[in-house]
């Protein structure tokens, strides 16, 4: 008699991992998508900040539309080799739905998402062409959109991690190279995340209390779930930094192209792309949240949850408030940091460009007791 008889399919998955471990290529297609849909975005800011509003087949709606249709295209392939080819240990190992499909939880979100992203792209040309230009980044059809990518996003992720944890028997080569897969499908969530607030992390609201308690809202969620995910000590670390390197490379890799704007009014000549952002420093306290993360196993889940929010946000705040005096500095104003990048719809001129509104700066108690708000937000992210 088979000796899968005497076991249940979950065991006998995990033993065949253990033994012959492969990363699929749909993982590899999940988290490539996962780049694609990040670097088309951020290319496509930049491509309004520098040249204005294009058509639906621009050069970073392309980028988009490609990792939407590689994450969903091989993600479906998965789905329908599972369902009709797949072996009854895959099967158990999958969640079934309407009837006849089996795949991972992973496979569904990136189905669904890229299904998500691609009806936003005729929906959004329809709005520019009936309302105009958007005066924000979360118009109605970029919130379909915006749906669409994380669910893509958080696919890979959801793809790759139950793969990572049924490799306690897999060769030190794989096991890194899903380690890797996951850090960064994780980190191009983090920059997507940071991307959807952008107009409220800009550094002239560096200095004003609310900038620390959105941050402290949204991303010691993300960083305490990586953290508690990850099979090392430092996962929301390293998530910051795929998150650091990649707007980085982003900020200095687009303006080496030349660039003018199509659409007036034309307020400040440019002739190349501007960079999006410079990153924040979350590298910093997101080391401080895994210090704390792996020192509090002990803890009462409360107390736990108030350290790590302490730990995000005290940091967070004794690098960003001075950092953001340097990017209004002109030793800012370079290549590496980017604070000479401008939109050419606003004048170069403009009073707040390189110093802070008086009604966005906090102080005295109104700061303290602000940066008091933000780590009870932080607790409750946490």
């Amino acid at each position: 008699m088979d000796t899968l008889s005497f076991q249940s399919p979950a065991i006998g998955l995990r033993q065949s991992y253990a033994s012959n471990l492969t990363v699929p290529l749909y993982l590899y297609a999940t988290v490539f998508s996962s780049l694609c849909v990040a670097v088309g975005i951020n290319w496509d800011i930049s491509w309004h900040m520098t040249i204005g509003r294009d058509g639906l087949l621009s050069p970073p709606h392309l980028a988009v539309y490609l990792g939407a249709i590689v994450s969903g295209g091989f993600s479906a392939f998965e789905v329908f080799r599972i369902s009709f080819w797949g072996s009854q240990v895959e099967k158990a190992a999958s969640v079934r739905f309407w009837h006849w499909f089996y795949g991972s939880l992973g496979a569904m979100f990136c189905i669904f998402g890229a299904l998500a992203m691609l009806t936003s792209a005729p929906f959004d040309d329809w709005w520019h062409n009936t309302y105009g230009l958007d005066v924000t980044i979360l118009s109605p059809p970029h919130s379909v959109l915006a749906l669409g990518i994380a669910m893509v996003q958080v696919g890979a992720i959801v793809s790759v991690l139950p793969m990572m944890n049924r490799s306690a028997g897999a060769s030190e080569r794989q096991s890194l190279v899903l380690k890797a897969l996951f850090v960064i499908s994780a980190g191009l969530l983090i920059v997507m995340v940071f991307t959807l607030i952008s107009q409220y992390m800009r550094r002239g609201q560096m200095h004003n209390v609310f900038f620390y308690q959105l941050n402290a809202a949204v991303f010691p969620l993300f960083m305490v779930a990586v953290s508690k995910a990850y099979p090392g000590k430092y996962g929301a670390t390293l998530m910051t930094l795929v998150y650091t390197v990649f707007l980085l490379l982003m900020a200095w890799i687009l303006p080496l192209f030349p660039a003018e704007p199509l659409l007036g009014p034309i307020l400040t000549p440019v002739t190349h792309f501007q960079a999006f952002e410079f990153p924040l420093l979350l590298i910093v306290p997101a080391l401080a949240l895994d210090m704390t993360f792996n020192a509090s196993h002990a803890r009462n889940s409360w107390i736990r949850a108030a350290l790590l929010a302490i730990a995000f946000v005290l940091p967070f705040f004794a690098v960003q408030w001075p950092f953001a005096d340097f990017l209004m500095a002109e030793a800012a104003r370079n290549w590496f940091f980017a604070q000479n990048s401008w939109i050419y719809s606003v004048p170069e001129n403009a009073t707040y460009r390189f110093q802070f509104a008086p009604w966005n700066v906090s102080s005295g108690m109104g700061l303290v007791k602000g940066l008091g708000i933000a780590v009870l937000i932080g607790l409750l992210s946490a």
